[in-house]
């Protein structure tokens, strides 16, 4: 696989490795995995908010009041 990147990319890639004391490869490993986690997080949790809101929703409108 090759990765083209704008310079400002480049060196905000080389910015992240050079912060974390790895290679860029392994930087680009790691932002990859971040996001994944951060929207498979976003996702649990909009599930988790839409299953409480149904459940609570009298509660909730009487709350509002």
């Amino acid at each position: 696989m090759t990765l083209r990147l704008s310079e400002r990319d480049k060196r905000a890639l080389a910015l992240l490795a050079e912060a974390d004391g790895v290679s860029k490869h392994e930087a680009t490993i790691r932002a990859i995995h971040e996001v994944a986690r951060r929207r498979g997080h976003e996702a649990r949790v909009a599930d988790a908010s839409q299953r409480v809101r149904a459940r609570y929703a009298d509660v909730i409108e009487r709350l509002g009041r």
